[in-house]
């Protein structure tokens, strides 16, 4: 079993940055991948960013050139740094271990945190 905590979440202008944590706990010996997911009220669950083990990332249209994804594997943390942020990125952040490609998005991950929300005004 893995837990996954998130933090940082919380309540921020457009045009301000937040910074999200999740920290790893249990079994994590293995080499994996972590992403943040989002979902918006009303909307389906997204990738947002994702980060190998070994340190390579990747964003959706979304999150690039506005969000940095990173890691410390020896803190077994993953980093969610978001600037110029929206009213569009509001939504419940979700830390995520080994997310799975479904053919068309990503949907499924083998853990998942609580998630924390982010609310950015206009």
């Amino acid at each position: 079993q893995v837990q996954l905590v998130e933090s940082g979440g919380g309540l921020v202008q457009a045009g301000g940055s937040l910074s999200l944590s999740c920290a790893a706990s249990g079994r994590t010996s293995n080499r994996y991948t972590m992403a943040w997911f989002r979902q918006a009220p009303g909307k389906e669950r997204e990738l947002v960013a994702r980060i190998s083990w070994s340190g390579i990332t990747n964003y959706s249209d979304s999150g690039k050139g506005r969000f940095t994804i990173s890691r410390d594997n020896a803190k077994n943390t993953v980093y969610l740094q978001m600037n110029s942020l929206k009213p569009d990125d509001t939504g419940r952040y979700y830390c995520a271990l080994d997310p799975v490609w479904c053919g068309s998005n990503w949907c499924r991950a083998g853990y998942w945190g609580q998630g924390t929300q982010v609310t950015v005004s206009s």
